[in-house]
């Protein structure tokens, strides 16, 4: 059944009032849905810090951004790479160093489909590696700033969650046996989809209020998701989806991550998204959540391995 909180054309935009003086940092925002998230809230005069990869691009997308909406507006990179922990740790210092409020932690940043089985610097994966234990890294070290400030966490998932295993391979995280690109990034996205839900029953469990954890997917997007980590014949496929009406705007693919970010009344045990077809497209709104994606024992396991594999204990 459709979402129908926000009305038949769902969630947009344009319920968007006023955000000078909030502050959003968001991850991997040199492109596609990352960089349309951050050109909707600056939009709006939010203040937006891009946790990114590349210098260059960066430097790039905040002049396109700054000649968009003019030489006052409000955002800067910090550099930051997610595979490597060590340049996670760095980039949080960073953003505490200098970034006083966050009124969102927008994790946006993603690779997929990686074609051949990699491992980061600090041995994980490469999929889960990045798009689960740097950003559970990060979220770690910037949650008190998140929690002064009484903001929002919002994980960017995939419904890729309801492929593969749907559960975790703790017999084998790093997929030395049966590699496959698909199967490695669902486990990857699911990781980030229970750390999520599991942070929000240990913040309930702590009687804390002072920060809401939200989950949403962009859907069926044009991006450079795949371009830049897919294998030749995934990249292909995704190319020709784009041609087809079951892809929409990396710009109405922001939308859940925008409405997470801002949005109140939301619910935080959901799953937002496109309602139209598949969930792939159409109007913003919740969608469905299937629950492998809190199966408890599982995402107890993931909080306790992911804590020792990147060195951090959460204090909640």
């Amino acid at each position: 059944m459709a979402d129908t909180t926000f009305g038949p054309k769902g969630w947009t935009p344009e319920r968007l009032g006023d955000l000078t003086g909030k502050t959003f940092v968001i991850t991997g925002a040199t492109a596609g849905v990352g960089f349309q998230a951050a050109r909707t809230l600056l939009k709006k005069n939010a203040s937006v810090v891009m946790l990114n990869r590349s210098a260059e691009k960066s430097q790039a997308v905040i002049a396109a951004l700054k000649t968009e909406f003019g030489a006052r507006a409000d955002v800067r990179f910090i550099r930051m790479d997610l595979s490597v922990l060590a340049s996670v740790r760095e980039a949080a210092a960073e953003v505490l160093r200098t970034t006083p409020r966050i009124d969102a932690l927008i994790n946006n940043a993603a690779i997929a489909q990686t074609p051949t089985r990699k491992l980061t610097v600090d041995g994980f994966e490469s999929q889960l590696g990045t798009n689960h234990y740097g950003h559970f890294l990060l979220n770690g070290l910037l949650f008190e700033r998140v929690a002064e400030s009484k903001g929002r966490i919002v994980v960017v998932a995939s419904q890729g969650y309801n492929l593969g295993l749907r559960t975790i391979n703790f017999d084998d995280m790093n997929w030395d046996k049966g590699y496959r690109p698909n199967t490695a990034y669902s486990q990857s996205k699911l990781a980030q989809m229970m750390f999520a839900y599991e942070l929000q029953d240990r913040l309930a469990a702590a009687g804390r209020t002072d920060v809401q954890v939200y989950v949403c997917h962009p859907g069926s997007s044009a991006t450079s998701l795949i371009a830049t980590s897919g294998g030749r014949l995934t990249r292909f496929l995704s190319w020709l989806m784009t041609k087809t009406p079951l892809v929409q705007s990396a710009e109405r693919g922001a939308w859940p991550e925008v409405m997470c970010a801002t949005e109140d009344g939301l619910e935080q045990r959901a799953l937002y998204g496109p309602t139209g077809f598949l969930q792939m497209v159409g109007p913003v709104g919740r969608g469905t959540l299937n629950p492998h994606a809190y199966d408890k024992p599982v995402m107890q396991q993931l909080w306790d391995v992911s804590e020792k594999a990147v060195g951090y204990e959460w204090k909640l």
